[in-house]
C-alpha cells in the first residue's frame, strides 16, 4: 500500500484523486492547501485527513506527496517534502526555471528519492500503443514536428493570467510542446521565440521554433485564441497525427508514403492521470529515484528549452 498527500486542492488535485482511485494499493492519507478553504470540501468529497499545515502533512503516514500548486511554490514544496523523506510527484513545470529545478534535483540525489514531474501524455495508453505500433510499421526517422494548444475560455480570475504564480501560456500550456518535441527530436540545440503579453505582464499567445539533435518542431501556445490542439509527428516514409486533444491522446492515424493509412484508438479513464500514478507507484515498489520516462534529464531539457523562450520573449518571474 502507497499512502499518499496531497498539497494544494485545485482542479488538478481533484483529477489526481479520480485517478488515484484507480491504481490498486494506494490511499489518500493526507490533504493541506494554501487555502484552508478549500480542504474541508476535498476530504469529505474524496476522504484523508484535513491538515491544518503543511508540516502536519510532511510528519503524516505518508510515503509520496503529489504537489498540486501553482508553479511559484513547486520547489519550495518539492524540497520540503523530499527533506521530509517523502517521494515526491510534482506537476508541471516542476520549477520556474533551470537553475531552481537543479536546486531540487541536488536534494534528490542526496535523499535518495524518487521525484518526477508530473507530465501525463507519455503514460496514456494510445501514446504508449504509436510509439510501440511503430517500432514493427516506422515512418522512418523523425525529423519535424509541429503542435500547440491555445485556449479561450480560462475564466478572468484564472491563475494562468498570474504573473505572480508563474502563469502565462508558455508555462501553462508550452512545457507540454516542449515534451513531445524532445521526446521525438532529441535535444534541443537552439530556439527561437515570439510572444504577445497582456494586461498582467504574461505572454498571452507566444510561438515557438526549435532545432533539436534529429530535426526541428514548430509549436504554440495561447491563452486568448482557440487553438487546435492536435499534433504532428513526420518521419522520412510517414507520418503521425495525433487528434486533439494530444495531451490527453485517444486517437491517432498514421499516413505513409505507399498510402497506407493506420488508424489507433485507445479510450482512457479516469481523467488519464491514473496512468502517471500507477508508473510514479510502481517506481517506487522497485526502489528507483528516477523515471525511464520523464527522466531527470527529460525535466531539464523542458525547461531550458522554455527558459530560452522566456529569455526571446522578454517575459522574466520574481527573482530572474
Amino acid at each position: 500500500m502507497i499512502k499518499w498527500g496531497i498539497i494544494g486542492c485545485g482542479r488538478i488535485a481533484h483529477r489526481f484523486v479520480q485517478g488515484l482511485k484507480k491504481v490498486p494499493h494506494t490511499a489518500l492519507i493526507s490533504v493541506w492547501s494554501r487555502r484552508a478553504e478549500t480542504v474541508t470540501g476535498f476530504v469529505e468529497q474524496y476522504g484523508g485527513n484535513a491538515c491544518q499545515t503543511v508540516n502536519e502533512l510532511l510528519e503524516s503516514d505518508i510515503d509520496a506527496v503529489y504537489i498540486a500548486t501553482l508553479p511559484d511554490s513547486h520547489a519550495f514544496y518539492s524540497i520540503a517534502a523530499l527533506n521530509a523523506g517523502k517521494h515526491v510527484l510534482c506537476e508541471k513545470p516542476a520549477a520556474t526555471n533551470l537553475a531552481i529545478l537543479e536546486d531540487i534535483l541536488k536534494v534528490v540525489k542526496s535523499k535518495g528519492l524518487l521525484f518526477m514531474e508530473g507530465m501525463k501524455p507519455p503514460f496514456f495508453p494510445l501514446y504508449t500503443r504509436l510509439k510501440e505500433y511503430l517500432i514493427t510499421d516506422p515512418i522512418g526517422k523523425v525529423g519535424y514536428v509541429r503542435a500547440g494548444s491555445a485556449v479561450a475560455d480560462c475564466p478572468p480570475e484564472h491563475p494562468n493570467y498570474s504573473h505572480e504564480l508563474v502563469g502565462g501560456s508558455l508555462m501553462q500550456i508550452g512545457i507540454y510542446e516542449a515534451f513531445l518535441a524532445v521526446d521525438w527530436l532529441g535535444s534541443t540545440k537552439q530556439v527561437q521565440a515570439l510572444g504577445r503579453f497582456g494586461e498582467t505582464g504574461i505572454d498571452m499567445f507566444s510561438i515557438f521554433q526549435t532545432e533539436h539533435d534529429n530535426g526541428y518542431a514548430q509549436l504554440y501556445c495561447g491563452l486568448d485564441l482557440h487553438g487546435k490542439g492536435d499534433a504532428l509527428i513526420c518521419g522520412e516514409i510517414g507520418n503521425v497525427t495525433i487528434h486533439k486533444n494530444w495531451w490527453n491522446p485517444a486517437r491517432a492515424t498514421i499516413n505513409y508514403v505507399d498510402g497506407r493509412t493506420v488508424e489507433l484508438n485507445e479510450p482512457f479513464i479516469a481523467g488519464g492521470l491514473n496512468y502517471e500514478v500507477e508508473h510514479f507507484c510502481n517506481l517506487i515498489k522497485e526502489g528507483k529515484n528516477e523515471s525511464p520516462v520523464i527522466s531527470h534529464d527529460m525535466s531539464r531539457q523542458m525547461i531550458a528549452m522554455l527558459d530560452k523562450a522566456r529569455k526571446q520573449v522578454g517575459l522574466k518571474f520574481k527573482g530572474e
